[in-house]
């Protein structure tokens, strides 16, 4: 029995104490016409009366009546459960009534007049069907709504976990997409220059080291993206040499602020690859990071035009895509659009 099965059944018998002990309690807090002895017996014995017939009411149910999915057998059994709990509570006023009034001290008139209500059959019929079907209805509401709950967390959780394992797939299509990427550029440039291939493999080496230790977070700090923005930087201007121009405008309060690892190079990379490595004379890549309002504003653009990476995968930018929806839902905002032969990409973070 785990810690939250224990919980649920010392709250039950806390409710069941409570509960009878009030509905056999209220009726004498008005009354002081009854001996100590005729209100503690009868507060005990209906006390134990009524936990005792719907504990048993309650284990019944709970080893019978399978609520998962109710049909017509399901419901004669908690019909059939009902009458005989219903039928035991009334046997066993019946029984004690009797008892009092056989055994116990010399009745008043008032105390009199009670228990010889307990030979009018239909009467205890009635308060029993009454009580016991009271009883039963707020069991049930009660267990309908823990059900209803429970259900709601293991949603939750079914839908978090499916998100984290589709982030952890997501991700996992990063580090060979970059280092392939970064692979073909060092053996093209293997035979023309060691030295410079020797450069670009350790800047890889950095890249992947810190790609490989963030795969495990879903967020870092502006700051912590951009050192691998630089170091993609240098790496990039090796194969590119002046055909190159990055430009930074990063706000210093953005800085902290926590991101997706990796968008941002992503977005560096995309520009590289299918912008400046497509134009002779190459270009200029231009990152601007700035907070407006609630929102952190993440610009990447560069020289070039948009039909380039139409016939490509995309799969940087997909992934971007399908990481800002799991985190954030529809409340990120990332847009690629053509202006003024620039290509602009765009991506907007809510900060609340």
């Amino acid at each position: 029995m785990n810690l939250t099965e224990k919980r649920r059944n010392l709250i039950f018998w806390i409710l069941q104490l409570l509960g009878w002990g009030f509905i056999n309690s209220v009726s004498f807090l008005f009354f002081k016409k009854f001996s100590a002895e005729f209100v503690a017996y009868s507060i005990a014995t209906g006390i134990f009366i009524g936990i005792f017939s719907t504990s048993l009411l309650r284990w019944y149910l709970k080893k019978n009546v399978f609520f998962e999915d109710v049909d017509l057998k399901e419901l004669a059994k908690v019909a059939m459960a009902f009458i005989l709990a219903s039928s035991l509570f009334g046997t066993l006023n019946f029984m004690f009534g009797h008892l009092y009034a056989r055994f116990g001290p010399e009745l008043s008139e008032i105390e009199r007049n009670i228990l010889e209500t307990y030979d009018k059959f239909w009467l205890l019929v009635v308060n029993s069907f009454f009580l016991i079907g009271v009883w039963m209805a707020c069991y049930l509401v009660i267990k309908l709504l823990l059900k209803m709950n429970m259900n709601r967390i293991e949603r939750l959780e079914l839908s978090s976990n499916l998100k984290q394992a589709q982030l952890n797939t997501l991700k996992g299509q990063i580090n060979p997409h970059f280092m392939f990427n970064s692979l073909n550029n060092i053996r093209g440039l293997m035979l023309e220059d060691v030295n410079k291939s020797r450069e670009m493999l350790t800047k890889l080496s950095e890249i992947l080291r810190y790609s490989l230790t963030k795969n495990d977070v879903n967020a870092i700090a502006v700051e912590e993206e951009l050192e691998m923005v630089d170091n993609y930087i240098s790496l990039s201007k090796i194969q590119f040499e002046d055909r190159l121009v990055f430009v930074k405008e990063v706000d210093k309060e953005t800085l902290p602020i926590q991101i997706p690892p990796m968008i941002i190079q992503l977005l560096i990379e995309n520009a590289a690859k299918h912008g400046i490595s497509n134009l002779k004379e190459g270009g200029k890549i231009m990152l601007a990071i700035k907070k407006t309002n609630d929102q952190l504003h993440i610009r990447v653009s560069n020289t070039g035009k948009l039909k380039m990476v139409k016939d490509s995968t995309q799969v940087g930018l997909e992934n971007i895509k399908q990481r800002l929806k799991l985190l954030y839902g529809e409340t990120a905002i990332f847009t690629l659009i053509e202006e003024h032969g620039e290509v602009l990409a765009d991506i907007k973070i809510p900060l609340t």
